[in-house]
């Protein structure tokens, strides 16, 4: 149904460096189509540059916002898209880990896929979560607290927050889906 999530609107943070782009573009996609508003947040308001496997430079996309001007009050749900670089980069800004926490503590619904939950690690909102990721965070996870599982779409409610997660770009059609019937619920 094409606008069943009309008025509700969603933050993608990103870093400018660089983001995995079809883990940006697949579940934004997903969001639109379901009738969401989505907006881009990064440190600065300015060019994202995407990357295809982390490597080939893809598209560029226009941040709609610098995260440090974003208040989690005005968005439905988080979504932390991965690659490497995005979630390194991002869990390096303060602006960008405090969004987050702020977030996660506010009890709205988040998404992460594939290297996306390193922000929610250095955020400090995993412990009692259970969440898939690429398989190289699962002791990252475990050590901050967090269960991990090998799982095209985990969903958790442990933490106080809802936490939608998938391991990697194969996932995106599931892990899109379940940010659209988990946003359509809350």
């Amino acid at each position: 149904m094409a606008d069943e999530l009309n008025g509700r609107t969603v933050a993608f943070l990103m870093a400018n460096a660089g983001v995995e782009q079809v883990e940006l573009t697949g579940p934004r996609e997903a969001l639109e189509k379901a009738g969401a508003t989505v907006v881009l947040l990064a440190p600065e308001k300015d060019t994202i540059q995407a990357f295809n496997d982390d490597v080939e430079k893809g598209d560029t996309f226009d941040a709609d916002l610098a995260v440090s001007d974003a208040d989690p009050g005005d968005y439905d749900l988080l979504v932390l898209p991965g690659g490497t670089t995005n979630p390194d980069t991002l869990r390096q800004d303060d602006d960008a880990v405090s969004f987050v926490k702020r977030f996660a503590r506010s009890g709205k619904p988040v998404g992460a896929i594939c290297h996306g939950p390193w922000t929610l690690i250095e955020a400090d909102v995993v412990r009692g979560v259970t969440l898939s990721s690429w398989p190289s965070l699962k002791t990252d996870i475990r050590n901050a607290g967090g269960t991990w599982q090998d799982q095209e779409v985990t969903r958790s409610d442990a933490g106080g927050f809802v936490l939608i997660t998938s391991r990697n770009p194969d996932d995106i059609p599931a892990f899109g889906a379940a940010l659209v019937e988990e946003l359509s619920a809350s």
